[in-house]
């Protein structure tokens, strides 16, 4: 899709008409970014039995050859479970608690806790901090239809340098909109603080686990080749019955485990 494209959607004064316009929009680059990958993992393929080395189709596409090698992969991988380990030893081993005991999860970082009690050396970034459409089973806890725009936190995890998670935090626009929330960089002193300023008192939440293929997306940002992930959706709901908060969390997943834990005490968003 180029920007004109993206223009003429933006430019539909028929609200409808654009929401319809860039959901279709957004099936067809899913689409198309699947397609690509089978793409390139051919081209690779069709490179290499025509004598080239591994190294040599590396350096051309100034990557390095190990990614040439996930890149063979990611395109042919079908829905089926791995048979075993991908690897013969995961790179790195990070817990992630369910639930998460709420001394962590009130934390300044529930990552950055956790992985400092486990030894290990945690990174973390953000990625985009903006609007977007919200896919089906984050709608569904936020009680909202898919493709319905919400205000999107994406942040990036490592342990030990290694790709480990990416975690989002999705906020109804009614709820959230022209608030701290949508302000670029980590929120100070932490999310649930902001949460509670805004008048929001905590009620439940629920998680919902989920292991399935990794896409195109999660694969390449998370170095991982043939590998499936575990998606964490965590909904946390507000005294006044109003789902305040779903945390979307995507783990790598022969990189970590879940310890099934009682949390105690009251809990956090």
């Amino acid at each position: 899709m180029d920007a004109r494209t993206l223009h003429e959607i933006a430019a539909l004064t028929d609200p409808l008409e654009r929401a319809q316009a860039a959901s279709g929009a957004m099936a067809t680059l899913q689409g198309q970014s699947v397609e690509l990958s089978r793409i390139r993992r051919a081209a690779i393929i069709e490179a290499q039995d025509s004598g080239l080395l591994q190294e040599q189709i590396a350096q051309y596409l100034g990557v390095s050859p190990g990614r040439v090698s996930q890149m063979k992969k990611a395109g042919g991988s079908s829905h089926a479970a791995p048979i075993g380990p991908v690897e013969p030893r995961p790179r790195v081993l990070v817990e992630r608690a369910l639930p998460t005991p709420p001394a962590v999860r009130g934390s300044r970082s529930l990552y950055l806790t956790e992985a400092e009690r486990q030894g290990l050396t945690p990174e973390r970034k953000m990625l985009y901090v903006g609007r977007e459409a919200v896919n089906e089973h984050v709608a569904a806890g936020l009680r909202l239809d898919p493709g319905d725009e919400v205000i999107a936190r994406r942040k990036m995890f490592w342990a030990n340098e290694v790709p480990v998670r990416i975690s989002t935090s999705y906020f109804r626009c009614d709820l959230a909109a022209n608030t701290q929330l949508e302000q670029e960089g980590f929120i100070l002193p932490t999310l649930q603080a902001a949460l509670e300023d805004m008048g929001h008192v905590f009620a439940h939440a629920t998680e919902t686990l989920t292991a399935r293929p990794a896409t195109v997306y999660e694969a390449d940002l998370l170095d991982l080749a043939g590998e499936w992930v575990v998606q964490v959706l965590r909904v946390s709901v507000n005294t006044d019955d109003a789902p305040v908060h779903a945390l979307e969390t995507i783990c790598a997943a022969s990189r970590h485990v879940f310890p099934i834990g009682q949390a105690v005490g009251s809990d956090q968003f």
